[in-house]
């Protein structure tokens, strides 16, 4: 195709803090622009943040419904050729599905959906109608994250036997949700996050960032969830014990508690050969460890690297590529395969490798077991979808 891949945007207007990650993840590459939205559930909120950002008149939107409508009347060469949802979790499943009745393919931000029915619901219809979705876990993008997978799917390290992973924040030591933190005030909200505070927000990441180094699938739980913070309605503390499918045992830790962390998010992943531990707040590097051999430790932007980890990095060696880099990856390879669709081509696997429906469902899978078997008496339960 011709030119740039159009966005809509739902959500993310003024004081939205994912909003403009979106936008700038989407920019960095030159593969999208943003060409309409619906900024808030506010119209008023709505409009004056699609003027804040140059969205023409016509197609600065109200609401999520006008704009799906208004673009699906639109000639092909105009239209949206995707809409990016970056609301509350509550506020994910209707949009989603209505721009995929109308044929727009779909990005949101995780968690995928409100609860695990609507996840399955949603992923049957994106089954349904062959539309590309695309689910923003975004610690998957970083180009270190695809070397540690690389190897571990080379077999480097043989069966892998544990997976350790922990994501500690502190920004919800204290009750910042009675202080007018928008932020905390939703996250912390069951009418608006969902059934789970901490394992919603931080503990899917982790969850799924262990299925995706590992390759392996999470098929048991032991789970203990804590409400710290007096008067919370959720989780702000938690610890799972895990059993994958290939008898691997492994230990999530997730915390909004943990006073001082910033965004501590670390993995560790042991094989028979050897393993493999990666913090994301030092992206750049992986350690690599060996049974019978001294230690290494490899480093994002060289040529030493895997195919997909020089595939998912843009600047030399000793030049750091973070967050907003590894945000920009999934938006990419999301773009790339896109436009392969629309062109009659074949995406190649690195193109493919972003998030999707599936992952979503076992997300809001991992939630909903972790959530029952913090209430559960019972020392194990099978993780169920």
């Amino acid at each position: 195709m011709n030119g740039k891949i159009r966005m809509g945007m739902i959500g993310g207007g003024k004081n939205a803090f994912i909003g403009a990650v979106h936008r700038i993840a989407a920019n960095i590459d030159g593969h999208i622009e943003l060409c309409c939205g619906a900024l808030s559930s506010s119209p008023e909120t709505a409009k004056e943040s699609g003027k804040a950002l140059f969205l023409a008149d016509d197609r600065n939107y109200g609401s999520y419904q006008e704009m799906i409508e208004k673009e699906s009347l639109l000639p092909a060469d105009q239209r949206m050729h995707f809409v990016t949802i970056v609301t509350p979790n509550f506020a994910h499943f209707a949009p989603a599905m209505m721009a995929l009745e109308h044929g727009f393919h779909v990005v949101i931000d995780k968690p995928f959906t409100f609860t695990l029915a609507e996840a399955k619901q949603l992923r049957d219809k994106v089954n349904e109608t062959g539309l590309i979705l695309c689910l923003t876990y975004t610690y998957s993008g970083y180009p270190m994250v695809k070397q540690a997978r690389q190897m571990v799917r080379d077999s480097a390290f043989g069966k892998i036997r544990k997976v350790l992973v922990e994501y500690p924040q502190g920004w919800l030591s204290l009750p910042s949700e009675r202080e007018e933190n928008k932020q905390a005030s939703w996250r912390t909200d069951p009418s608006k996050s969902g059934i789970s505070g901490c394992m919603g927000d931080i503990g899917t990441h982790a969850a799924q960032l262990a299925e995706y180094i590992s390759g392996l699938e999470i098929t048991k739980i032991c789970a203990d969830l804590n409400i710290v913070v007096d008067g919370r309605s959720l989780d702000d503390d938690g610890n799972v014990l895990l059993k994958f499918n290939n008898g691997a045992n492994g230990v999530l830790v997730a915390s909004q508690i943990a006073a001082g962390e910033e965004n501590a998010l670390k993995i560790k992943v042991y094989g028979e050969k050897g393993g493999l531990e990666w913090h994301q707040e030092e992206p750049n590097t992986l350690k690599v460890k060996w049974l019978d051999a001294p230690s290494q430790t490899y480093r994002a932007g060289q040529g030493y690297l895997s195919k997909a980890a020089q595939f998912n990095a843009r600047t030399p060696a000793g030049h750091p590529e973070g967050y907003l880099e590894a945000f920009a990856n999934i938006y990419r390879n999301f773009a790339l395969t896109l436009k392969s669709k629309l062109d009659g081509t074949t995406p190649t696997e690195e193109m493919l490798d972003f998030p999707g429906a599936e992952d979503g469902v076992r997300g809001m899978a991992f939630i909903e077991n972790v959530v029952a078997s913090g209430q559960s008496a019972q020392k194990w339960s099978d993780f169920k979808i």
